[in-house]
């Protein structure tokens, strides 16, 4: 048995470069869109945020100040929140073995 002559005729090295060098241009120019698209759909965000960055900043410095002066009191929330979280994760656990 004899094999029929058939010959596949590969594209070369430095055309399958070209190729992978124009997907990996294309893909870039995708990526400078789609960055620019989701800076102008995060602006109106973006806005929000830098118009309640001062507020936030004041209450996070009053909160630190109370922290500070009366420690016991965050260590008791920090505990109960710490309960809260844990038992939320049981109760999460329970349902999962119920269904």
């Amino acid at each position: 048995m004899t094999r029929p002559n058939t010959t596949v005729n590969l594209p070369s090295r430095a055309e399958r470069k070209a190729v992978l060098l124009a997907e990996l241009e294309q893909q870039r120019i995708d990526i400078f869109i789609d960055s620019d698209t989701l800076s102008k759909a995060a602006l109106p965000l973006d806005n929000n945020l830098r118009s309640l960055k001062i507020p936030l900043y004041v209450i996070g410095g009053v909160a630190a100040f109370r922290m500070l002066r009366h420690p016991g009191g965050a260590m008791a929330m920090g505990r109960k929140a710490l309960a809260g979280y844990m038992l939320v994760r049981k109760l999460k656990l329970f349902a999962k073995i119920a269904s």
